[in-house]
């Protein structure tokens, strides 16, 4: 079999560097939170595939619904002759989604496609041409979405120019002392100073801030922008597609402030690692593009619709949303325990929704001068003691935990005590 050094080898030779990986470990094999790589190695898996696995790696009844689903068929195309789980699928999530009803889904492949596709629905739907998006926010590696997202290093950095009429106004970051209202204020400026409401179709935003940051937009700022929205006609496009499937304790972080989007993106753990992505919506709203002008060849991929019906009966039966509040809140009160000691003075802030949960680490409380090296060493440290994590953040200082929500205390804690290892490894140089 071969080692870790010598698939390396062969991936830099194979593979562009712009393709970045961010360990040099390479699996072999996986279960539930734990993954072995290629030399046997066991890992606490706290990135989840970067948010794909909130039920975890190869759960029985998502690979069982999928096994079964091989036996019939891979892929007859939804556009040429169309399947019962794909619509199986569109009518459990139109009846999930917080959006005010009747809805309707469309199924792709990618995040990217969802957002892509969302922005075509509510320029056709409103016949108008700006979309206004978020600092900080993160979709896609497509030109539309690239334009959209606010974060130039590594995603947008020598891929211009972007599409036009896609404007930005601050995230709301309490922890850098943006406030909601701020943001509120930037996005009146932005209509008086660059674009009138009337020329908008959407405004797109994460509840939650994936690679962001885990920033939280306040619950009383998003209920402001739908107000916003409702006044002047425009789509409120909510990307639930880190933050959705029940990894802020709810199905989508949305619930939390009570507002209904027009539409809403969802993927990753929509389909238990099977490459998904959907856009549910109101129906009025969805209905407005003429047949041919939404889909894609894979869309939809009838495999990926028997995973994604897999996962949602593992939400209600394993009571996952549930079990997402409680190991946030079990993550949170172990990070708040070492904030609060003089050992670790490095971590500004802990914050977190349910199961989605970051810590921020800066190099003076008082500055807030993010710690990037320090956090990469972290992520480094915490790699050679056997625990795979994330770090995100527009500085690259916040070091996230995506542990699946299937994952037992016991898992949770080992990991958490790898971290605690690794961060004072870290700050030792």
């Amino acid at each position: 079999m071969s080692t870790n050094s010598e698939l390396l080898e062969r991936r830099n030779n194979a593979v562009p560097r712009g393709v970045a990986s961010a360990t040099a470990v390479f699996a072999a094999r996986a279960e539930n939170a734990e993954l072995w790589d290629v030399e046997g190695k066991r890992y606490i898996d706290f990135a989840g595939g970067i948010a794909v696995l909130n039920t975890g790696h190869r759960h029985p009844r998502v690979m069982k619904a999928i096994e079964a689903q091989l036996e019939r068929f891979t892929h007859p195309c939804f556009q040429v002759t169309p399947y019962e789980p794909y619509i199986a699928l569109a009518e459990k999530l139109n009846r999930l989604a917080p959006s005010k009803g009747p809805n309707k889904t469309i199924f792709l492949t990618t995040g990217a496609e969802a957002i892509e596709n969302a922005v075509k629905i509510a320029r056709n739907a409103t016949k108008r041409p700006a979309v206004i998006s978020f600092v900080g926010g993160f979709h896609g590696r497509t030109l539309m979405t690239m334009a959209l997202t606010g974060k130039v290093d590594p995603y947008k950095r020598g891929f211009g120019p972007f599409p036009g009429e896609v404007y930005h106004v601050p995230y709301p970051n309490k922890f850098h002392d943006v406030s909601a209202e701020d943001s509120l204020r930037a996005l009146e400026f932005l209509f008086k100073a660059d674009v009138e409401p009337g020329r908008v179709a959407a405004m797109v935003i994460e509840p939650v801030q994936g690679e962001g940051g885990f920033y939280i937009a306040p619950f009383d700022f998003l209920r402001e922008l739908r107000k916003l929205c409702d006044q002047h006609g425009i789509l409120l496009i909510v990307d639930e597609i880190q933050c959705g499937f029940g990894r802020t304790g709810k199905m989508f972080a949305i619930e939390h402030a009570g507002v209904a989007p027009d539409l809403i993106t969802m993927a990753k753990s929509l389909a238990g690692g099977m490459p998904l992505s959907a856009v549910t919506g109101r129906a009025a709203v969805m209905d407005a593009v003429d047949p041919g002008g939404l889909g894609g060849t894979y869309a939809g991929n009838p495999v990926a619709c028997a995973g994604a019906l897999a996962v949602l009966e593992v939400f209600e039966e394993e009571n996952l949303l549930e079990r997402s509040t409680k190991i946030g809140e079990r993550i949170m009160r172990r990070m708040n325990e070492l904030a609060a000691t003089n050992r670790f003075p490095c971590i500004g802030e802990v914050r977190g929704l349910g199961g989605m949960v970051a810590i921020e680490l800066v190099e003076d409380r008082t500055t807030k001068k993010p710690a990037a090296a320090l956090t990469k060493r972290l992520a480094e440290k915490s790699l050679k003691n056997g625990l795979i994590l994330l770090t995100c953040g527009v500085y690259g200082n916040v070091a996230r935990f995506l542990v699946p929500l299937t994952a037992s205390d016991k898992i949770v804690e080992e990991g958490l005590t790898l971290l605690e290892r690794s961060l004072e490894e870290a700050m030792a140089g």
